[in-house]
This record gives C-alpha cells, structure tokens and sequence, in this order.
C-alpha cells in the first residue's frame, strides 16, 4: 500500500453519518469504473472503482447507522446507510488485510471524464476465486 498517494476523492451516504475519502494516482478518466450485473447492484445503479495501489478511508460518524449487508457467497459487507439507505461501497476482510471499491455515486463531487462503466458478471466465481479477485483489484481499507 503506497502511504504517498496523492489524489483524494470524498464520498458519503446523503446524511452524512458515513463516508470515505478514496485517495489514489490514477486519473478519474484511467479509473476501471464496473457495473455488476446481480440484483443488489442493479438496483442501486452502482458504478464502483477500486485500485491496488490506492487507499480507502472509512469515516463512520455515526457507528449506529452503519448497516453491513452480506448476501451470496457472504464474502464481503456492502456498506449502507440506515439512516438515508445510500450505499457506499463493500469491503472484505481476509487473512491479507481489508478491501474495498467504491460506489462512484457517492463520491461528492462525481469528477468529470469516468470512463463507461464495464458490465461484470461474477456468478460463475468460486467463493475461493472472488476472494482472491477482491484481494487482487480491490483497494486497501483503513478503518
């Protein structure tokens, strides 16, 4: 995990009581923006980012309002706001240490020039596969 990343981007739930600041090198027009394709996704028309390189930091405000929902294979916690029910962004927590993408939504303000978003579908994935792609492309979470 580099400690001199330089660009900072601030993303929150709309009340405020989470949020993140996502800091990396990468210009927002080189960022690998995706679309999952399951239901959760798709519901929330989440656009994520994430680089290896970078650095995620959590800003719980308010602990009680935090919601981490975990559904198919359970691997990760998609982080929700119980207050205003915004989706930040997932994290997953492994022998390696703590990753994360975030939800592009969220970020305040959405930078100019994203790429489209790629269409993913990770169904076929093994638990022990998804594990090891979230280890590899995900960005590194301080809490």
């Amino acid at each position: 995990m580099s400690t001199t990343v330089g660009r900072r981007y601030i993303g929150s739930c709309h009340c405020g009581a989470i949020g993140f600041t996502y800091r990396t090198d990468r210009d927002p027009s080189a960022w690998t923006v995706r679309a999952c394709q399951c239901r959760f996704c798709r519901a929330h028309q989440v656009r994520t980012t994430s680089d290896p390189q970078g650095r995620i930091e959590l800003a719980i405000k308010d602990g009680g309002s935090l919601n981490k929902y975990r559904f198919g294979e359970r691997t990760a916690d998609f982080l929700v706001c119980g207050k205003c029910g915004v989706y930040i962004g997932a994290m997953i927590e492994t022998a390696s240490g703590r990753y994360g993408i975030v939800n592009l939504n969220a970020l305040q303000p959405i930078p100019p020039g994203l790429p489209e978003p790629l269409a993913m579908e990770y169904g076929a994935e093994s638990k022990g596969e998804r594990i090891a792609r979230r280890e590899a492309v995900w960005t590194p979470v301080v809490i």
